[in-house]
């Protein structure tokens, strides 16, 4: 890949100046002052887990709300800000939740080694907070879903860094906090990483029957929250779902079949990123398409499933939009944002009611998109090799990114 003035990766990766830096700050800090005014509690997602927090330290049982579906260390996790005033989580989570999203791209662009001062990084971080719809939706309602944003990419800078137990345990202190992650395990399966998957496994079990032997109702989760996640019989959360299973019976499919297919998909994601992660490419860019794969595999089946779910994986990819072999380069990829663009009427898909099918689509497009590139590999790389051997031999990773990104 050539990095003169015609190429877009030669351009992103050079300094940006001040004024960009002004620009993005300038969003940033009125996203996080909007929802200050706006928000009580630091958000209704963040509400209902402090809520929870404060009937344990009440002595009541936080599984007594159904919509409470974290494990029992994320009771004891939420228990400080249950003990602060609400006028202070106001403030607090909102500004804890806009840093951790930056966090989460800044550690993106090092998994890539992508220079923080570059365009990339101004213009990614803006583009995320002023054109992708969830990015705002994420910090107005302060879901715990920000844990994983920024665990993701904190795990995957570790792990192409080779510290994979360090990863391990990224991963399974996010897991505790929520289980959205859960599904990474299977990359650590992937890549034979035994300590590393023991962590991801016990440091949440562990965490969780400890708290647990504190709560009056110790069996909460088991008994009460799985098996409302596996009927998910809400009416206002199947507003709000955006997965096969949850979709496709509002326009007339049986559940059975719906949730058939959903498995379906879920399992040949799976097996496609089994595929992109034995395939061609230097390894942060493997690991990033692998795991965004094994996330939206996930997304597909699980109940629920949430649009700002995508912010989970989409930093990742974003971030490795330099590379010429990466997912980025393909149109399936920009096509699934379209549906999440700001300010955009969609006739009869406006209302909270019917939110969920364009949802759906961005959820389905991206996860194609990410199946058909680990099947037909690399865009415009093929045949690169190997990204661990590319990336020792002399000047392996300026030819996979075509000399955008330094080793």
């Amino acid at each position: 890949m050539a990095t003169g003035k015609s190429d877009i990766s030669g351009w992103l990766v050079r300094p940006a100046g001040l004024g960009w830096w002004a620009g993005l700050v300038a969003v940033m800090a009125a996203l996080t002052t909007h929802t200050v005014l706006v928000t009580s509690d630091g958000g209704m997602d963040n509400g209902i887990v402090v809520d929870a927090a404060r009937t344990w330290l009440d002595g009541g049982s936080p599984y007594d709300d159904a919509h409470f579906l974290y494990f029992p260390s994320a009771v004891v996790a939420a228990a400080p800000q249950a003990l602060l005033p609400r006028s202070l989580l106001d403030v607090l989570v909102p500004v804890a939740v806009v840093l951790a999203l930056a966090g989460g791209w800044v550690c993106a662009l090092l998994t890539h080694r992508v220079p923080l001062h570059s365009r990339l990084a101004v213009l990614g971080l803006l583009g995320l907070a002023a054109g992708f719809a969830p990015f705002a939706q994420l910090v107005r309602l302060g879901n715990w879903t920000v844990t994983a944003v920024l665990a993701l990419p904190l795990c995957l800078l570790l792990a192409s860094r080779g510290r994979w137990v360090a990863a391990g345990a990224v991963i399974g202190v996010a897991v505790a906090l929520k289980p959205l992650l859960a599904p990474m395990a299977l990359l650590f399966l992937f890549a034979r990483r035994w300590g590393a998957l023991a962590l991801v496994v016990l440091v949440p079990a562990v965490s969780s029957v400890v708290a647990a032997s504190f709560l009056p109702d110790p069996t909460g989760f088991l008994t009460r929250t799985l098996p409302f996640l596996f009927t998910a019989d809400d009416a206002f959360l199947r507003l709000y779902e955006a997965g096969p299973a949850a979709v496709l019976p509002r326009v007339g499919v049986p559940e059975a079949l719906a949730q058939a297919l959903a498995v379906l998909a879920a399992a040949v994601g799976v097996g496609c990123a089994y595929r992109r992660w034995r395939g061609p490419g230097p390894q942060p860019l493997r690991l990033a398409e692998t795991s965004a794969g094994l996330m939206l595999s996930a997304f597909l089946v699980s109940r629920p499933s949430y649009n700002h779910y995508l912010l989970v994986v989409l930093p990742l990819l974003l971030a490795g939009l330099p590379y010429a072999g990466s997912v980025t380069r393909r149109p399936g990829f920009w096509l699934a944002l379209v549906p999440q663009l700001p300010g955009v009427t969609w006739p009869w898909l406006e209302s909270g009611k019917r939110r969920a099918f364009r949802d759906a689509v961005s959820l389905c497009l991206l996860a194609g998109t990410l199946a058909y590139h680990a099947l037909r590999g690399p865009w415009g790389a093929r045949g690169a090799g190997d990204g661990e051997g590319a990336g020792r031999a002399a000047g392996g990773w300026r030819a996979a990114t075509g000399g955008a990104v330094r080793p």
